[in-house]
């Protein structure tokens, strides 16, 4: 009688590739849904049937779209008076505080664009990765 061949503990069969309802690959489908934000987001989540992944992936990229919209304009509203108010006492005062919140959007865009990269690959990765707040809300939003 032989021996049965030692178990390889580290490798696992491939994860069968799942389609979604759109015909691409479920993690595709998932990538593909923060490209353009809320419009890809809204496309893949209103065609969206089957995959909870893909349903999921488009509604964090919605939230996510939204509520950097609302932060991007409210720091610009923000720097826009501060440097009026004080461009009136300085005209040098206002520019320095002109060239500061540019400076502190540039951080948020680059930190927002530092997230969307996360998200795309843990979205390729087939991973519910969920944002702070938003993917809380994107699994409650997505589950119905």
């Amino acid at each position: 009688m032989q021996n049965p061949p030692p178990v390889q503990v580290g490798q696992q069969p491939p994860d069968p590739v799942s389609k979604s309802s759109t015909g691409l690959d479920e993690n595709i489908a998932a990538l593909l849904s923060y490209v353009f934000g809320a419009v890809t987001g809204l496309i893949f989540f209103l065609i969206e049937k089957d995959s909870r992944l893909v349903k999921f992936h488009a509604m964090q990229s919605i939230l996510l779209s939204a509520t950097a919209l609302v932060i991007g304009i409210g720091i610009w509203v923000v720097g826009v008076i501060l440097a009026i108010m004080f461009a009136m006492v300085s005209e040098a005062l206002g520019s320095l505080v002109t060239v500061l919140f540019v400076l502190v959007l540039m951080v948020f865009y680059l930190a927002l664009l530092l997230g969307v990269i996360f998200c795309l690959v843990k979205a390729y990765q087939k991973q519910y990765f969920k944002l702070p707040v938003l993917g809380n809300l994107a699994e409650k939003f997505s589950a119905k």
